[in-house]
């Protein structure tokens, strides 16, 4: 059941077992997270509460209703398979508004106020690096849906991990030597001015310069920017790639204005889905468009290729062969990312029964036991594909999709092996005090 922004409508409150039996028995129209159990057994088969950090609002919502649809989705297919621990699984959400220091208040929150086993979810780098230290002061363990390298750096703390996403440096390693050779040796950076856009900034020049290629500018522009004419003239003329990666709800806007400001004489463009998520691709004025290549995480449009897997996962999650809400074309997913969700849910619960988790007083056993996890092969709980883990970074590493657009589709042309994207680790979270 979702509210009238197409939100799944889940508990902000934790409730105990009296006031929701007492609620429903009368009645009261109480809304219950996915996986609510109406039990009488002992308190250890209370359900595991997850604490989901939502970007309901701000420049993240069209990322946090798409989450909230893959993790509603992966906790239905968790509690119909026994739960964890033979538990099921309850959601408690609380929208963060994509800013740091409301995300920070909201994980203090699941800590003191919902006692959570748990947070999850989260997007935006900045919320996330804003965050990491409320996880680190209540002992929360915090899995993040990111992408960006805040996590592998080793810059945050023990209790965070992104385990079911791979980040920008691993992706930009993986992809550097197709975009030389394919697209162009003098390239043009746009990104976003906030963390995600500077790890950009910082992994291309190298990676590309390894390829015998180079950037020549690089331009930042505000994530809460509403119009990006004005940032073009900045390209230099020799420019021969547009390596493009813009967030927020002006994406549509800025491919527009790159278009018309190109006209059909432009530069090879190599962008990021992020610049399109959530984005028709057969908008008015993204004609110009067709021939350009992006990066996905997991394929927005149905592949002929697809595995059973990966079938069987959009059809969970509710999308259709072009990615886009099944019943309404319209609603586009953000399907390059939210996969993230169902993967590390699935993380989670290997970890906890690796763990025996009972509850929040075994969380540094949950720490430990994440960190043991070495692999995940392609399936059901990884339908993006297999991945490794770095126990000692906190980091996955898995493959990437380079999609080319052609005919107003999304169509895979070149696949990585996850050996493209490894990198050497730049520190050791499990050297920190639990």
């Amino acid at each position: 059941m979702t509210d009238k922004n197409g939100f799944f409508d889940l508990s902000k409150t934790t409730l105990s077992r009296r006031t929701a039996l007492k609620g429903l028995a009368a009645g009261a129209g109480l809304t219950l997270a996915p996986g609510f159990v109406r039990y009488s057994q002992a308190q250890s088969s209370a359900p595991i509460k997850i604490g989901f950090q939502s970007h309901r609002t701000g420049i993240g919502a069209a990322y946090g209703r798409w989450y909230e649809k893959t993790t509603a989705a992966a906790v239905k297919a968790i509690n119909a398979a026994g739960g964890i621990n033979g538990r099921q699984v309850e959601v408690i959400i609380e929208d963060d508004g994509t800013d740091p220091g409301r995300g920070a208040e909201v994980v203090g929150k699941f800590a003191t106020q919902h006692k959570t086993d748990i947070v999850f979810g989260t997007l935006f780098s900045h919320v996330v690096i804003g965050s990491a230290p409320a996880a680190g002061e209540n002992k929360m363990p915090y899995f993040v849906v990111s992408e960006g390298h805040h996590v592998a750096s080793t810059k945050l703390n023990r209790y965070v991990f992104q385990p079911g996403i791979t980040d920008v440096k691993s992706q930009i390693q993986s992809m550097a030597p197709w975009i030389a050779a394919n697209a162009g040796k003098k390239v043009t950076q746009i990104f976003p001015d906030f963390a995600f856009g500077y790890d950009h900034r910082d992994y291309l020049p190298p990676a590309l310069k390894a390829q015998g290629a180079e950037v020549i500018a690089q331009i930042a522009i505000p994530p809460t920017e509403s119009s990006f004419t004005k940032y073009f003239p900045q390209i230099p003329a020799e420019t021969e790639v547009i390596y493009h990666v813009m967030v927020g709800p002006a994406v549509l806007t800025f491919v527009k204005e790159l278009g018309e400001f190109y006209g059909s004489n432009r530069p090879q463009l190599f962008g990021f889905i992020d610049s399109l998520e959530a984005t028709d691709i057969n908008s008015p004025g993204l004609e110009f468009l067709d021939g350009s290549h992006f990066w996905e995480g997991s394929p927005r449009y149905a592949q002929p290729d697809d595995s059973e897997a990966q079938k069987a996962y959009r059809a969970a999650v509710g999308i259709d062969d072009n990615g886009a809400a099944v019943g309404d074309p319209k609603d586009v997913s953000t399907a390059a990312h939210m996969f993230g969700c169902w993967e590390t849910l699935y993380v989670v619960k290997k970890a906890m029964e690796d763990a025996g988790y009972k509850g929040p007083e075994d969380r540094a056993k949950l720490v430990e036991a994440t960190e043991a996890l070495t692999a995940f092969a392609e399936g059901p709980e990884h339908p993006q594909g297999p991945k490794t883990f770095n126990g000692k970074i906190h980091q996955c590493f898995g493959i990437q999709n380079i999609s080319k657009v052609e005919g107003g589709k999304l169509k895979v042309v070149h696949k990585t092996k996850i050996e493209d994207g490894l990198y050497e680790a730049e520190g050791d979270y499990t050297t920190q005090a639990l």
